[in-house]
């Protein structure tokens, strides 16, 4: 599944540059997009930063990240959706992926717990 969810969250931070490049040229848009982007794109960075983790520990805390980072992915893109800040027809698939990540890092993150 590692790798697996490497590439996934890999293929999201490509499709969601898109998103962002989409965006208005204007405060807000350069405001939430630099928002989303930075927190979108480090979800799939902790992710493979986790599966080559020194310690049970480090890898914990790693995904820990990723889990936070992909609730503020979603919440970045519920804010684009809401005030129609680019096109909803992308903003809302990438937040069902995004809050996919949500739950699968909730699952890793208490089993890592649990082993921890």
């Amino acid at each position: 599944m590692g790798e697996e969810l490497e590439e996934r969250t890999l293929a999201f931070a490509v499709r969601l540059v898109a998103f962002v490049n989409t965006l208005p040229n204007t405060v807000a848009g350069r405001t939430v997009g630099g928002q989303l982007l930075a927190a979108g794109t480090s979800i799939g960075a902790n992710y493979r930063e986790a599966n080559r983790a020194e310690s049970k520990a480090d890898f914990a805390h790693k995904v820990a990240i990723s889990l936070k980072e992909s609730a503020e992915t979603e919440y970045w893109l519920l804010v684009c959706e809401r005030s129609q800040l680019g096109e909803p027809a992308e903003a809302v698939p990438l937040r069902t992926e995004a809050n996919e990540f949500v739950r699968i890092f909730s699952s890793i993150n208490r089993k890592a717990r649990a082993i921890h």
